[in-house]
């Protein structure tokens, strides 16, 4: 399964779901900026756009909350040890009260990994960030970047556009 992802205007992007009626696109927002993702197999409807292999998920992604994208440069020969790590995690996210869904995706060009997660509210992933919970999920993360961080890792947040936004 493949995860497609393409920016915009906020106008240009909702006019694809009057294109592409089969197929089912969640609208995001940041600020003017807008972002459009869908799930799917196959070639990407985009034609400036970016593709991700599903690599791990968990829960249905909304069409209302908040999405935290974690953007991970990684190294080719540190691939397998990143993707290893997301698979012996704990899960420690998926117990939180407004957790929503989780995706770990591998990009099909370029090097950088987004670790995709939704929350009902901001407030839930503040709450996330401040538990517990992130510090054992976290601890092994130190001061100092792994070795297979290719670049430094940076975060971007969307707001789900409701339905009758879009």
């Amino acid at each position: 399964m493949n995860a497609y992802m393409t920016h915009g205007t906020v106008d240009f992007l909702t006019t694809l779901k009057d294109k592409h009626p089969s197929i089912d696109f969640f609208f995001m927002t940041s600020g003017a900026k807008g972002l459009t993702y869908y799930e799917g197999t196959g070639k990407s409807i985009f034609v400036a756009g970016r593709t991700y292999e599903i690599l791990l998920q968990n829960g249905a992604i909304q069409k209302e909350g908040f999405v935290v994208m974690n953007n991970i440069p990684v190294t080719d020969d540190g691939r397998p040890v990143f993707e290893d790590r997301f698979k012996q995690r704990g899960k420690e996210v998926d117990k939180m009260p407004g957790f929503q869904a989780f995706r770990l995706l591998k990009p099909d060009n370029g090097n950088t990994y987004v670790v995709f997660t939704q929350w009902k509210s901001e407030s839930d992933f503040d709450n996330w960030k401040n538990s517990a919970n992130f510090q054992k999920a976290h601890k092994d993360s130190g001061t100092k970047p792994p070795a297979y961080f290719a670049d430094r890792p940076f975060v971007t947040t969307y707001h789900m556009m409701r339905e009758d936004e879009t």
